[in-house]
């Protein structure tokens, strides 16, 4: 598939679309296209303009609906994505406006953390936000990964990959999460399900959430898994544990527990069961091993 976004005739096509966005927009292109990413599953191409760079990104057939996602989101939670400028549901495209930095540059040149507070708060707001379009996003291909599927569809994956038995003992103990979980009546929503310092950028101050590839409907604490436990918690200089995630916790938790205290009483069902989305998520494209580390999280907590 990667040679599909490099033959001439694909690139001819894409620039021509974002060319005729442009245009619409009164902008117009004043140099060559760059195609600094090219992966099986999509390609991203940088188009110079008068006013900064924008950005076309392709998406293979399975992951065409995170155009439908940046749309919806985009609506709802304009602030927190990067303009976007053209789309194509039916093709998978989309052009939107330059980002800015990457959160992880930003994050190593400052040598603070304090970013992700604004991040997580953002995440939370979106969350909120997306709760009355679930039903228009799974028409629109976004994985469904609800608490009411999560038990069978583990047991489907553990039953289907190489894994130590323990895994397939821990059927049970998803289904106990989940039901604890559930109790708490915090409504499903769009979930970005890979929220980490590369899917941050951070343009005029504001910190944008891009790369919704890996989007799902699922429950919305599951993000904290991997932002917090996968990304945070490992600090400025890459060492698991480093960083107490408990304010970060704490700033997310503010969007939903000023009126519903206890919901903080879920955070440690949702840590854990987290990781069992992630790892329920496209295991085909991430591959066994990249499975059994976030197996191994849901588990232990650990990588190791």
């Amino acid at each position: 598939m990667t040679e599909h976004w490099t033959e001439p005739a694909f690139l001819a096509s894409a620039v021509g679309w974002a060319d005729e966005r442009l245009g619409e927009l009164g902008r117009e292109r004043t140099g060559e296209v760059e195609q600094p990413h090219v992966r099986w599953w999509s390609t991203v191409l940088r188009l110079p303009t008068a006013d900064g760079p924008v950005w076309f990104k392709a998406n293979t057939p399975a992951l065409r609906h995170e155009v439908a996602v940046v749309e919806r989101v985009s609506a709802r939670v304009p602030e927190r994505v990067p303009a976007l400028l053209g789309s194509d549901v039916e093709r998978g495209w989309m052009l939107m406006n330059d980002a800015g930095e990457r959160l992880r540059e930003v994050v190593a040149a400052e040598r603070s953390l304090v970013r992700w507070h604004d991040v997580l708060s953002g995440a939370a707001d979106l969350h909120r936000a997306l709760e009355p379009d679930v039903d228009d996003l799974l028409a629109a291909g976004v994985p469904d990964h609800r608490l009411a599927g999560l038990a069978d569809r583990y047991a489907e994956l553990v039953d289907r990959i190489e894994v130590e038995p323990r895994f397939r003992a821990a059927v049970s103990r998803v289904g106990d999460l989940v039901d604890e979980l559930a109790s708490y009546g915090v409504p499903e929503t769009l979930q970005h399900d890979d929220l980490h310092d590369g899917q941050v950028f951070v343009k005029d101050g504001r910190n944008l959430i891009l790369d919704w590839g890996d989007a799902v409907i699922s429950h919305p604490f599951f993000t904290l898994s991997v932002t917090l436990e996968g990304g945070v918690a490992w600090g400025l200089d890459d060492v698991e544990g480093s960083e107490n995630i408990a304010p970060y916790v704490e700033t997310y938790l503010a969007r939903y527990a000023p009126d519903r205290p206890e919901v903080r009483e879920a955070v440690p069902a949702a840590l854990r069961l987290g990781w069992v989305c992630r790892a329920l998520n496209q295991p085909d494209v991430s591959g066994e091993e990249h499975t059994r580390t976030r197996l191994r999280m849901f588990l232990d907590g650990t990588v190791s």
